[in-house]
């Protein structure tokens, strides 16, 4: 099921506009619901809601950080990847960099910045963290705070193919256009419940993934 949502008018703000919102509505405040399972993260869809009530219930919550890298280009970009077709989950999938955090990670922040070295080669030098986005829950248990950060021109990437497979940057106005948010349903034990997708030629971003750019959405260009 695809249902077209409001026009609201496409994303036109400056990429220096971008990063000044950014600052000033995120922050580096770890919320409690990453790591305690009688917070549930709210998505603001009922479906998904009692999913995560009931996920939350049944499996130990599994804290995980991811790194969102805005390419500061011109126009600016999304890096990307595409996770390895052997992988136990979300495998093939369209991903941010990042991963479980371990306990040797100082913060979700130093989690997402070395899953980004580990699985691309992205290197720290090229990243300015800005703060962290809404904490997101899926139904296999993750509790994932992601990290806004703007990323340096430069770089030069390491592909961990045990990881990932490719990686590849999309055009932020494109993420940030509620045109190309469609809203599909799925069910979950008798409950209806929807997710969002964002097919950027032959990529198809959907899941987690497209769920936390609808949030970078909600949160920079509607706020």
């Amino acid at each position: 099921m695809n249902e077209p949502l409001l026009k609201v008018g496409r994303a036109t703000i400056s990429s220096t506009e971008f990063f000044a919102r950014a600052r000033a509505r995120l922050d580096f405040e770890v919320p409690l619901g990453l790591f305690d399972p009688h917070i549930i993260p709210r998505t603001g869809d009922s479906g998904n809601d009692r999913m995560l009530e009931i996920v939350a219930q049944e499996q130990p919550v599994r804290p995980a950080a991811v790194l969102i890298p805005v390419v500061d280009r011109p126009e600016p970009t999304v890096l990307l990847t595409q996770r390895s077709p052997h992988l136990s989950s979300h495998a093939g999938q369209i991903s941010f960099p990042g991963g479980k955090i371990d306990a040797t990670d100082a913060s979700p922040r130093d989690a997402a910045l070395r899953e980004a070295c580990e699985e691309v080669g992205l290197k720290r030098e090229f990243i300015e963290p800005v703060g962290y986005l809404d904490l997101y829950g899926t139904a296999f248990g993750f509790r994932i705070l992601p990290t806004v950060a703007k990323v340096k021109p430069g770089f030069t990437l390491e592909i961990n193919e045990a990881e990932v497979v490719d990686a590849f940057e999309v055009p932020l106005a494109f993420l940030m256009n509620p045109e190309n948010h469609q809203i599909h349903t799925k069910e979950f034990r008798g409950i209806d419940r929807h997710y969002y997708a964002m097919p950027y030629a032959e990529r198809y971003i959907w899941g987690a993934t497209a769920g936390i750019l609808r949030v970078l959405y909600e949160r920079i260009y509607l706020s």
